[in-house]
Parts: structure tokens; sequence; C-alpha cells
């Protein structure tokens, strides 16, 4: 098994941060090899970014994301960029608050969260990438929901660790809800 993700967005949405979170999770407290890998450009909030995440049940001899199975777009460039290089039948995880124009006709599974607007009633939008990773979570079952959590508490600076599990699990829940209508 390995599986190629990649996340995308711009500076100052935590994508790289989220990046780390996730493959702290499949490999520290998961029973899976991980790898991250990101790039940015020279702004430090604003410009695009990503973040690429690999996990494998043997180990990863190549740490780049080719051709993404699951793609995370947190904003409308990088879905611009990024949407058609998903593998045919893979997984798109967008932030339906950013991404407001999609392509027709892609083979692939679409899964809509607001997870701008699900941390804004959180009082804080700087925590809609965990919003994202915990719809991620329940969407995909890559990552078991303890490892995560762990992963985020290790990540985030500790006065803000209770607000980010409150973002992890408000995506959790949505996640669940669009996984159930899919059915």
């Amino acid at each position: 098994m390995r599986l190629e993700i990649r996340a995308a967005g711009f500076g100052g949405q935590g994508i790289i941060r989220a990046g780390l979170m996730l493959a702290t999770a499949a490999c520290i407290y998961g029973d899976k090899n991980a790898v991250e890998t990101q790039s940015y450009g020279p702004e430090s909030r604003g410009g695009a970014c990503k973040s690429e995440v690999v996990i494998s049940d043997k180990e990863i001899d190549f740490p780049k994301v080719s051709k993404p199975d699951i793609l995370i777009a947190m904003s409308q460039e990088a879905y611009n960029q990024y949407a058609h290089t998903l593998k045919q039948g893979g997984t798109l995880l967008l932030d339906s608050d950013m991404v407001l124009k999609q392509k027709k006709n892609l083979d692939i599974q679409v899964f809509e969260i607001p997870a701008t607007k699900i941390a804004e009633k959180l009082k804080n939008t700087i925590v809609a990438n965990v919003v994202m990773l915990g719809a991620f979570t329940s969407i995909t079952n890559l990552v078991e929901v303890e490892a995560i959590k762990k992963s985020i508490l290790d990540n985030v600076p500790k006065k803000t660790g209770k607000l980010n599990l409150a973002a992890f699990e408000k995506g959790y829940d949505y996640g669940k809800l669009l996984k159930k209508k899919k059915r």
C-alpha cells in the first residue's frame, strides 16, 4: 500500500502544519511509514504552498507525490493547479468556502467541507486546516483518530490544544455526514 496525498492552499492556512500532523499520526503514532515534503513561495503569508505526504506499509523509496490519490484543496488556486493531477477515481476534499468554481467531468470523488466557516464558528479561522484534517480522517480512515489527536497536540501551541481538538471533532463529524450521504 502506497498512498500519495497532496494538501495545497496559501501561506497562513496551516497547510504545511497539516501535512506534518498527518505524517506524524501515520508514522509516530500509527504503524505505517510516512514522509512529508513541502514547498512554498517566498511570501510568508498569501503565497501558494503545498505539503505532500506519502503513507505506506513498506519502506518509502521515493518521497515525492507524482499522482495523488487524495487532494486537499484549501484555495481556488490550489484547486485549479492540482485537481487534474488526481488519480482516476481519486478523492478530493475541498474547502467549499474557498473553492467556488469546480471543473466538470473529473472522474473523482469530491467532498466539499466548509472548513473556513466551521473554523469561524469556533472563533478562529486559523484552525480551518485542523477542521479539514478531521474530515480527512473520517472520510479516508487512513489514520486512527487517537493517533491524529496526539499528533495535533504535539504540533500546536499548548494553549491552543483544546481549540484544535474541537476543530478536529467538528471536521470529523462533518466528514462522517458527507461519507454517509455518498453511500
